[in-house]
This record gives C-alpha cells, sequence and structure tokens, in this order.
C-alpha cells in the first residue's frame, strides 16, 4: 500500500499581501452564534435590507425565459452600456460614450482592475483612511506602496487637502476617492471635490473614484463627481454600480466608466479572469437603470429616518459619540470615552449584546476608537440593539 504524503502548500509570496473584508467575518462569527440558539442584530454588513424592486426583478425572470443564459462581450451588453453612458452623461454633466463602460461583476472587480492594470511595484496609491479596506490590500497586492490619508472626524471625515498636495509626488499615480464614504457617511461636496483637482493639477495621476454611494445623499444634498470638474473626465475612473441603489448585492453587477484605451485593457482583464457579466443580470440593470426610481428615492428617504434615530439614541449611550453622516447608510460612532479598543468592544458587543458591528480598524489603522454600524436594519431591530449597547455599556464602564 502506497503511503499518503502530505505536501506543504507553498503560495505565492504577494499572497501574505492580500487583505480581507472583515465585514464577511464577523457576519459568519454572528452566524455562527446564530446556530446556537442567540439572537443575533446584524448590524455589521453593508447590504440594503430591501428586497430588489419588483419591475427589476421581473425583468431578470424574463430574461432568463427569453434565453439570456449564454456569454455575452466581454465589456458587457451593447444594450446595458449604452444605457449606463446616457446615464452618467446625464448625472455628471460629461460626454460618456458606450466605447468608456465596462460592466463587471460587482463593484471590487473595478478597484483590483485599476490597480492591475495601472499600478507597478515602487508606485504610490494616495487612498483615504479609514476606508473601504480592499483599497489598501489591493495596492499592497501588486507590491504597490499604499499611502494612507487619514479622515478626521474634527473635519467631518473630509480629506483635509494641505495633506493630499503634500503626498503627491512623482512616484504617485493613482488616487481613490469614495464619495458618499464608507465607513464614515461622510460626503465630498463640489467645493472639496475642486480644491483636490486643482491639488492635481496637470499632472498625469488618474483617479479612482468609487461612488458606488451616489444615490444615497440625505438631507437634500447633491452628489458631485470628480469626473464633472473640466479637465478631470480622462483622468477619471468613475465606479458605480446596481448593489446599494437598486438593492442588488446578490446580483453581482458594477460597472466602471474610463477613457476608452483603458477601457479596453480592463476588458482585457475581465477576459482573462471572469469571461463575461452574467447577461440575464445585465437585462434586468437596463430596468433598473431606465424603470421607475421611486423605490431608490424610498428606500433613501427611509435610511435618514434611521440614521436619525439610531444617531440620536447613540449619542445618549455612556461612552459614544457620534456625528450625523451625510451619505451611505453607516454610522461611525467615536468610542474613545469607553476605555476600550475598538476591536475588543466590537467582539464584546457581539458575544455578550447581541449586536453585531465592526471595529474602525476593520478599515484602517485610523479607525481606531471608533465602531461602525450599518442602519441597513428596520427601525424595531435598531431602536433593540440601541437598548442592548445601552444595558451592555450601563454594565460594563
Amino acid at each position: 500500500m502506497v503511503k499518503a504524503v502530505q505536501h506543504e502548500l507553498q503560495l505565492a509570496r504577494r499572497m501574505s499581501r492580500l487583505g480581507t473584508e472583515t465585514a464577511f467575518e464577523v457576519l459568519n462569527k454572528a452566524r455562527a452564534l446564530e446556530r446556537q440558539g442567540r439572537d443575533i442584530i446584524h448590524l455589521e454588513i453593508g447590504e440594503p435590507d430591501f428586497d430588489t424592486p419588483r419591475n427589476v426583478v421581473e425583468a431578470g425572470v424574463d430574461a432568463l425565459r427569453k434565453g439570456w443564459t449564454h456569454y455575452g462581450p466581454s465589456a458587457g451588453l451593447p444594450e446595458l452600456r449604452q444605457t449606463i453612458a446616457e446615464s452618467v452623461s446625464q448625472t455628471r454633466g460629461v460626454k460618456v460614450t458606450s466605447q468608456e463602460v465596462v460592466v463587471v461583476p460587482g463593484g471590487k472587480p473595478i478597484i483590483f482592475f485599476a490597480v492591475l492594470a495601472l499600478i507597478d511595484e515602487g508606485d504610490e496609491v494616495i487612498y483615504p483612511n479609514p476606508g473601504f479596506p480592499i483599497y489598501e490590500s489591493m495596492v499592497n497586492y501588486v507590491g504597490a506602496r499604499a499611502v494612507p490619508i487619514r479622515l478626521c472626524e474634527e473635519r467631518d471625515f473630509s480629506l483635509p487637502m494641505d495633506e493630499l498636495a503634500a503626498l503627491i509626488n512623482d512616484r504617485t499615480r493613482l488616487i481613490i476617492l469614495n464619495s458618499p464614504q464608507n465607513p464614515t457617511g461622510g460626503v465630498l461636496d463640489r467645493k472639496e471635490i475642486e480644491q483636490i483637482a486643482r491639488a492635481i493639477g496637470d499632472r498625469n495621476i488618474l483617479v479612482l473614484s468609487d461612488e458606488i454611494y451616489s444615490r444615497l445623499v440625505f438631507d437634500g444634498g447633491e452628489h458631485f463627481s470628480i469626473m464633472s470638474v473640466p479637465g478631470m473626465q480622462e483622468r477619471t475612473i468613475l465606479l458605480d454600480g446596481f448593489s446599494k441603489t437598486y438593492a442588488m448585492t446578490g446580483w453581482r453587477m458594477g460597472y466602471g466608466v474610463m477613457r476608452p484605451d483603458l477601457a479596453t485593457h480592463i476588458t482585457r482583464l475581465m477576459t482573462n479572469s471572469n469571461s463575461c457579466t452574467a447577461s440575464f443580470t445585465q437585462v434586468a440593470g437596463i430596468e433598473a437603470i431606465r424603470g421607475d426610481q421611486s423605490s431608490v428615492d424610498g428606500m433613501r428617504e427611509e435610511f435618514q429616518r434611521r440614521r436619525d434615530v439610531f444617531v440620536a439614541g447613540l449619542n445618549k449611550i455612556k461612552g459614544f459619540s457620534c456625528r450625523m453622516p451625510r451619505g451611505a447608510f453607516y454610522v461611525f460612532p467615536n468610542i474613545t470615552a469607553t476605555g476600550w479598543k475598538s476591536k475588543l468592544l466590537a467582539d464584546a458587543l457581539l458575544e455578550q449584546a447581541g449586536v453585531a458591528a465592526l471595529s474602525g480598524t476593520a478599515f484602517g489603522a485610523f479607525g481606531e476608537g471608533y465602531l461602525r454600524f450599518s442602519v441597513a436594519n428596520s427601525l424595531e431591530n435598531l431602536r433593540q440593539a440601541l437598548e442592548r449597547i445601552g444595558e451592555w455599556t450601563a454594565k460594563n464602564l
């Protein structure tokens, strides 16, 4: 009998530089507790709790029945690309053609592909911190230098323009923006965006503008894209998608808008990785953009109501202090007065209070002293979460 040999797994060195998204790890831990009979309120995952609008679902089902189940072009179906181009042209006030649009399975591939296509070892990428963890992960993965720019609460989590200007140098190849922002809920207004463009000047630096929450701006505010600034369109990669706006997270569909020559290379990366985005979801995407938008407006209004209730409640809890976020569906309270480190407090709230949240450090080193809660849950559950947090702090602080 031949004896089996256990061979050591030898990973490529670059795998040690690859990070993760903690939200999914906490979600798995919370579900494990639920399987043990625990009642957990999920405020950790960045996913709308609404159903996909009925007209979009029906369009997807109809597409399946009509045979939209085969390969499509790697860059996306021509009809969807044209629809996206028309929508972006209208919302950003610039002329966009379908040749500038690449449809991908979710928003992350645009981050991944842009970094792969543009960044070499030794290059520098400026990114917001605290910020979506995949930015830093992808830059580290390709062996480049991830340069964090700190988002400070006292500046309402906006970009410090003086620091940004000081960080830009001859090695800077890419600047990542995210507005409305995950995890802070901060929003860059038109004046701030124009200041960023002036800091870049005429340098050959591209901007990856993550605008996945562009339809979730509160209090009557308006989204403004750096793509709309004169002279910046050809240097902007716009990232947007369907997950947050239309509650289509499981449909896996996002897109990038960029200069046509770059779109060609991003499409090659799609060909080599995913082949194409599912055809029937793209047909549903056309309906999402062209169809009734009342569900989008209703979802935004509900998120704003929840934000108001949850922020007010957090500010009544010992050790918590929370500013009012201006967009997305997250709140990012300061918890330094509790005397607890962010990760320890997030773990304690999950394990002892049954409230799943994320440590601010899940979004970078500058997130220490904060927690992130998603308000993508019912008002009833949000109020119950506030009650549980309040009871826990009364016993432990």
